[in-house]
């Protein structure tokens, strides 16, 4: 058996004025073009919560209010296994996004998400957010 090498990721979903953030990989990064939630590394003894609002002031320049967290997802590619905690968030303030990291961004209403071609880790997540949207909808979250 091949042990793969596991990370642990935390990852914003950032909601702004009815639009949700994605966030396309480089063309240098692991899974070069693909979209995906941004966020990083969890170091060794950060909280996830610590890690993504390190994670997005280094990638996006700004800060993050965390509204809520979603359940953790694991996925495992060829090379690595990741597991990624998300958060539903807000932006701190009204900075404009940087992008030190990323190739693009969008801004795009929810239902128009699935457009993308996401990495295959954000899948699950993508399914947990919807899913609380639809809670919330209802007024159980």
């Amino acid at each position: 058996m091949v042990l793969v090498k596991g990370i642990e990721v935390a990852c914003a979903i950032i909601e702004r004025d009815g639009l949700v953030l994605a966030a396309q990989r480089s063309a240098v990064m692991s899974l070069p073009l693909k979209w995906e939630f941004p966020g990083g590394k969890i170091e060794p003894g950060e909280s996830a919560a610590a890690c993504l609002a390190r994670e997005i002031a280094e990638e996006l320049a700004v800060g993050i209010v965390i509204r809520a967290p979603l359940p953790p997802s694991d996925w495992r590619y060829p090379e690595f296994a990741i597991t990624l905690h998300p958060f539903v968030c807000a932006l701190a303030d009204s900075r404009p996004l940087r992008l030190l990291e990323h190739r693009a961004i969008r801004w795009l209403a929810a239902a128009d998400l699935h457009h993308l071609d996401w990495a295959a880790a954000d899948a699950p997540v993508l399914a947990n957010y919807f899913r609380w949207r639809e809670e919330k909808a209802v007024g159980h979250g």
